[in-house]
């Protein structure tokens, strides 16, 4: 059910509160894409105030979520800065491994031989395995948080790349490397988690 904007600009608390209900968990999503779990919580408690007080000026100019995106990014950022570890485009220059290497891919990017195969039906079945999961997102928090803010927006909420970009703050083809740098990270994990049974 969409959110009633005519009372959400007038602060009716009801609507509100069921606006928090709805929102909040993709909120926390993308606040621990920028900062850490410990971190998150925090930045969203603060981008719920913000939210509040400036829903009376909301013009609509894109969709509420996109603006709430937009609040608690802007609060995670301010965090980062805080801590004087601000997403930067230097992150992009970060090696995975000896899974990025030139013998991977061929010359138009493509792989030049692909990634060994799985040893279970389909993707959908390697992620059930409690194990695999559980190193799938203790790797997911190892990567540096450009990346791992672009995964998470990109591949868990389905956001377009145009808004990642305003999000972050990084250009087109910046979002489009760290993307491929997380999944091929995260690809590697499941390739070694394949082939030897552990993370």
């Amino acid at each position: 059910m969409e959110p009633d904007l005519t009372l959400l600009r007038a602060q009716d608390h009801g609507a509100f509160t069921q606006l928090v209900q709805q929102y909040h968990p993709q909120l926390l999503v993308v606040a621990r894409a920028i900062v850490r779990n410990a971190q998150a919580e925090e930045a969203v408690q603060e981008a719920w105030v913000s939210i509040f007080r400036a829903l009376p000026k909301f013009e609509g100019r894109s969709t509420l979520k996109t603006w709430m995106y937009t609040i608690v990014s802007n609060a995670a950022k301010g965090k980062l800065r805080k801590e004087g570890r601000e997403i930067t485009v230097e992150d992009v220059g970060g090696v995975v491994g000896d899974y990025l290497s030139e013998d991977r891919f061929q010359s138009d990017g493509h792989w030049a031989s692909g990634p060994s195969s799985w040893h279970m039906e389909s993707p959908d079945r390697i992620l059930e395995e409690q194990q695999l999961k559980q190193c799938i997102e203790k790797n997911l928090a190892l990567l540096p948080e450009s990346q791992r803010a672009v995964f998470l927006l990109r591949d868990v909420e389905q956001e377009p790349l145009e808004v990642i970009c305003n999000m972050l703050e990084l250009s087109n083809s910046n979002v489009r490397v760290l993307l491929h740098r997380a999944r091929v990270s995260l690809l590697s994990v499941i390739d070694h988690y394949q082939e030897t049974g552990k993370c």
